[in-house]
């Protein structure tokens, strides 16, 4: 019964701070609410037995990603801007994308059929993880890390030059 009380906390949780993420006009608030959402996205690992997973969550996305999205912030920007609203055509197409990505991810999930594996099948120990992370093999994932650090990488680039574009548009106005 607790653990059905502290899932469904958490999960409310991370409804409520991602919606608040992507909906408040102040970037460094939406960065913190961010930071709740990876917190308790970390905690429902915690549930799961999956410490490992949620010892990465904390270190990496909350710990890392958060904090130099924060720095990022205070860097390229005045804590008092509030972002623009996005106009009506933005808001259309990003609630197409939002159903799009809803109705892929449910027929995924409807259609695949999840095997029953046992805990003791899977080896959950740091080794192996740690051999899992760096193969290529057919239950590798160093191909999916990759993918994911130059899509950081282009981020932070990205973020960097419409910071620069925006302090030099800043100084012309001057």
């Amino acid at each position: 019964m607790n653990s059905e009380i502290l899932f469904f906390l958490l999960a409310g949780m991370i409804l409520v701070f991602s919606i608040l993420t992507v909906t408040t006009r102040r970037i460094l608030r939406a960065a913190v609410y961010l930071l709740f959402v990876l917190v308790s996205t970390a905690g429902l690992y915690f549930m799961l037995n999956y410490n490992f997973l949620a010892a990465v969550q904390l270190t990496v996305y909350a710990g890392g990603i958060v904090v130099l999205i924060i720095f990022s912030i205070l860097l390229t920007s005045h804590i008092s801007e509030r972002a623009k609203m996005a106009g009506k055509f933005q808001g259309v197409m990003s609630a197409l994308a939002v159903v799009a990505g809803a109705t892929l991810t449910l027929i995924t999930i409807l259609n695949y059929s999840f095997p029953a594996k046992s805990l003791n099948e899977v080896p959950s120990d740091v080794k192996s993880i740690g051999r899992a992370l760096v193969s290529y093999n057919e239950n590798g994932y160093a191909l999916p890390f990759e993918v994911v650090s130059i899509l950081l990488l282009a981020a932070m680039i990205g973020a960097i030059i419409v910071a620069r574009k925006e302090k030099t548009a800043d100084k012309n106005i001057k």
